[in-house]
């Protein structure tokens, strides 16, 4: 029942930090395995969800730790299937995949805390005092990494392009 619940937003989450899909899968896998260990350790007055959220961060900021050289590499040659509108020509096609493979690099550059924050504002789509809830830290502290999180982004695209980027 949890693993229905939640596996698409842990997914989610762990392929923002992977990059490619065959890592978020085993990432999943490994954060369902460390919940079931860690259900021992779950005071029910809390929220689950909120709890869940933060195993599964800290799960994920601790594997990119370990294995931050390699994920400076990342990406390479992998490209995620992108949804093609009805009025959608190869050029027009190719240029959007361009882009998101630019922001999904530029992505991986960030570090734990700021990707984390983006990922959940952006893609996850959380407000910020919802964020602030679920990874225990003060609003001024959620809204400073978010920002900080789209201008490095933005920051590490457009020294890649040379400032001829536009960003999607």
């Amino acid at each position: 029942m949890l693993v229905d619940c939640y596996s698409k937003r842990i997914f989610n989450l762990a392929y923002q930090f992977a990059g490619s899909r065959q890592e978020a899968e085993d990432l999943t896998q490994d954060i369902f395995l460390k919940l079931y260990s860690s259900l021992a350790k779950y005071d029910f007055n809390h929220d689950f969800t909120a709890w869940f959220l933060t195993l599964a961060r800290n799960y994920l900021i601790d594997e990119f730790r370990r294995t931050r050289i390699e994920k400076s590499q990342r990406f390479e040659g992998e490209e995620p299937d992108l949804p093609a509108s009805k009025d959608d020509n190869p050029e027009i096609r190719y240029l959007g995949e361009e882009k998101a493979r630019a922001v999904r690099q530029a992505l991986q550059q960030l570090s734990p805390d700021l990707r984390m924050a983006l990922v959940l504002r952006e893609i996850e789509g959380f407000s910020y005092e919802e964020m602030a809830s679920r990874i225990k830290v003060p609003l001024g502290t959620v809204k400073s990494r978010v920002n900080r999180a789209r201008l490095e982004l933005a920051r590490i695209i457009l020294a890649k392009t040379g400032g001829k980027y536009e960003l999607p």
